[in-house]
Order: C-alpha cells, then sequence, then structure tokens
C-alpha cells in the first residue's frame, strides 16, 4: 500500500503511522498527503455556539498568508503537525511482528467524524493553496491522531494545546528569518552600526535590569520600518543606505549615545535615567526621520541636530501623558505619536493638521485608557506644561 489509501472497499482511510502511549491513552501519528486533508476535514460545526464546540472559528483574514507562504516556498515551507480527534471507528495493524515494534498502517473509517483540535487554519490554507497548485498534493503533512473522548475532552485539548503553547518573540522572529530581506538587514546592522554593536538584545522584547544590552531587535526593525515608511519583506539599496544614515545621525546628535559609544556610561544606568532606548521613543523617532526626509529631503540631516538640545531623562515632566505615566512607560500608539509630536517641536518643524489632532485632549482620554487618578495627574502635568511655556513667553515679551 501506498502512503495513504481507501482501502477495505473505499470504507477507510488508511496511512502509515505510528503508535504511542501519552498519558496513558493511546494515540498515532500519520503521515498524510495534502490532497487527502481537505477530505478527512470538513467544517461542520463553525455555526454553533462556542459551548458546543471544541474549536474558534476560523478567521478567515489569516488564510491568504497562509496560502501565499505555502505557493511562493514551494520548496522550504514547512508545518507542524496537526492534531486531530476521530469520533468512530480507528484501528492500527502493524507492519512487523516483532515485539514492541510500533510502525503500522493506522485505518480511519470513512464514516468517522473527525476535529482537529489544532490547526484549522493550516487546513484551509493548504486546501486554498492546492487549487492553484495541484502538485502540491503529493506533500505529506504529520497529523496526530487521539481517540474523540466525548464534547468536553476535546475542548480541553484545544485549551491545553493553546494555553500552553510559547510564541517566538518579535525579536526572535527577525533573526531566525533568513527569507526576510528587511529582517535580514535589521539584523545585519544590529553588528555593524557602532551604536548597536554589542548592545542590542536578540531575543526579547524587553531588556531585563541588569542587562547591558540598550536596544532590542525588534525595537530597531519597528522604528526603521517608521522612519523608511515601508511594510512587507523588501528593501531597496537605497532605503538601507538611508536607513544606516538615520540611526548613523542619531548617535550623532543624542549625546547620552555618545557617552555610552564613548563607554562614558553604563548602558544599565542610561536606561534607568532616560527614556531614549525604549522602542516606544524609537517609534517616535523613527516617525520624525520619515516626516523630515519628506519635507525637508535636501536637509534633514541639519533639523536632526536640534535632538541635541532635548532632555531625554524619564524626569521631564514632556514626556508625562505621552511616553510615561508616573514614570512607567506606557503602551500606546497615541503615545508614541504624541512624543513624536513633542520632538518636532524641539526641531522647529510646524505641526501637520493630522498631527495637531493628537494634541486634543478629549482624544487622548478616549484612545489611552487610565484611570481618573492616572487622568488627572496627566491633565495637571499637561497644564502645567503649558503654563511654563506661557510664563516664559510672558517673560520674554515683558
Amino acid at each position: 500500500m501506498g502512503a495513504s489509501d481507501e482501502s477495505k472497499n473505499g470504507e477507510w482511510f488508511g496511512f502509515d503511522a505510528m503508535q504511542g502511549i501519552q498519558a496513558g491513552r493511546e494515540f498515532y501519528v500519520a503521515m498524510c498527503p495534502l490532497k487527502v486533508i481537505p477530505k478527512l476535514f470538513v467544517f461542520a460545526d463553525l455555526d454553533l455556539p462556542p459551548e458546543l464546540r471544541a474549536q474558534r472559528k476560523l478567521r478567515k483574514s489569516r488564510i491568504p498568508a497562509l496560502k501565499n507562504y505555502i505557493l511562493n516556498n514551494p520548496n522550504e515551507y514547512i508545518f507542524s503537525s496537526l492534531t486531530a480527534s476521530v469520533d468512530g471507528d480507528m484501528k492500527f495493524m502493524q507492519t512487523s511482528s516483532t515485539r514492541g515494534d510500533r510502525i503500522g498502517r493506522l485505518y480511519i473509517s470513512m464514516e468517522s467524524r473527525l476535529l482537529i483540535n489544532d490547526g484549522q487554519h493550516r487546513r484551509q490554507a493548504i486546501e486554498e493553496a492546492l487549487k492553484e497548485n495541484p502538485d502540491l498534493g503529493h506533500d505529506m503533512i504529520s497529523v496526530v491522531f487521539f481517540e474523540d473522548k466525548g464534547l468536553k475532552r476535546s475542548q480541553q485539548m484545544f485549551s491545553d494545546l493553546n494555553k500552553n503553547s510559547v510564541k517566538p518573540t518579535k525579536s526572535l522572529n527577525i533573526l531566525y528569518d533568513h527569507r526576510d530581506e528587511f529582517a535580514k538587514f535589521i539584523v545585519a546592522i544590529s553588528s555593524e552600526l557602532e551604536i548597536f554593536s554589542g548592545r542590542v538584545e536578540l531575543e526579547k522584547t524587553a531588556i531585563s535590569n541588569r542587562s547591558t544590552k540598550f536596544f532590542t531587535l525588534n525595537g530597531i526593525a519597528d522604528a526603521t520600518r517608521k522612519f523608511l515608511g515601508i511594510k512587507g519583506t523588501k528593501i531597496s539599496e537605497d532605503e538601507q543606505n538611508k536607513a544606516k544614515e538615520f540611526w548613523n545621525e542619531l548617535e550623532k546628535n543624542i549625546p547620552e549615545w555618545q557617552l555610552l559609544v564613548q563607554k562614558r556610561v553604563t548602558a544599565p544606568d542610561l536606561r534607568k535615567e532616560y527614556a531614549h532606548s525604549h522602542t516606544n521613543l524609537l517609534n517616535a523617532l523613527g516617525i520624525v526621520g520619515n516626516i523630515l526626509l519628506n519635507e525637508y529631503p535636501s536637509d534633514w540631516k541639519k533639523k536632526l541636530t536640534s535632538l541635541r538640545d532635548i532632555d531625554w531623562s524619564r524626569s521631564n515632566p514632556e514626556w508625562e501623558g505621552k511616553l510615561l505615566l508616573n514614570g512607567r512607560m506606557l503602551k500606546s500608539k497615541l503615545g508614541i505619536e504624541l512624543a513624536a509630536n513633542t520632538i518636532l517641536k524641539k526641531c522647529g518643524i510646524p505641526l501637520s493638521d493630522e498631527r495637531l489632532s493628537y494634541e486634543n485632549m478629549e482624544y487622548v482620554r478616549e484612545k489611552i485608557v487610565l484611570t481618573k487618578k492616572d487622568w488627572d495627574e496627566a491633565k495637571r502635568n499637561r497644564w502645567n506644561e503649558k503654563q511654563t511655556t506661557l510664563a516664559s513667553k510672558e517673560l520674554k515679551n515683558g
């Protein structure tokens, strides 16, 4: 028999498989041709309320990216095993008489109901990819089959498989993605540029207090994307050169970064006292760089010299309610935009109507979720900032 067949008068699916024992229960790992996957697993209960099914609803928006991943990398794509429960007849026949040999053929009745506990989006992407490239149907994917023990057990399996899985960090995805041109560029400059060399956390998206690192790989990537205004995986040679120039200009014009390069200060001390290693502020700098590059293409570097006069310390009230709240870093897209506005104003760049809209306090209140105490404190800080500015103007005019 082949790797898969419909034997026993067409009543069974048959697969090469291996038998195992896990938590006292038998399970089987089978090699299934991709062309069989849509036939094996048919979506039948997705319209049921969640309490009566053991799987999330299919998120159709995820399918095109997975399908294109298969089609664009027919010789390199890789998928982890699907996990399924079989409600129906299933039998395993050893191919060897040797005692303890667990390799054989797994037969599953075509009348059985099969439920995917993990991998429904992969299953759908496989079906869509086969429509465009049927030759992929001979490729194999491993499927782990368990005997169905009822709805509650299937729901528990889904919960366990998803709750206990650990996704890789954004930084690690960038580091390991050798197919993505942009990712490869970010990894390259993380060691090539002087400001980054030996100072980039390559695995985590946050830096521990005792770490000697100053930047995160994902922080550099996010800020570079904002500076260049690009998404996707491609980056031209001109864009690469512009990005290198941008980071080199930041190094020259942020005094504390200069001290870091000169080894006159340590990364932990700088992180503790200053905000300019944080991903959010790097993103704000990327936004500023993009605006300067587009509006002042001939002298954008000169505009960045104003960065030397900015107080980057965490104690600077100008960052409160934007990047910081009571000394804690805010995780807010709007906070990044507000920080970018602050930097633009310090560089003498007038704000566009769109950028001015971020300054509206009620807009801020809607977009940043704050406690009443935090909100009142943020308002006071913004009010004090405005009053200080007004008083300064009056003194100059007086």
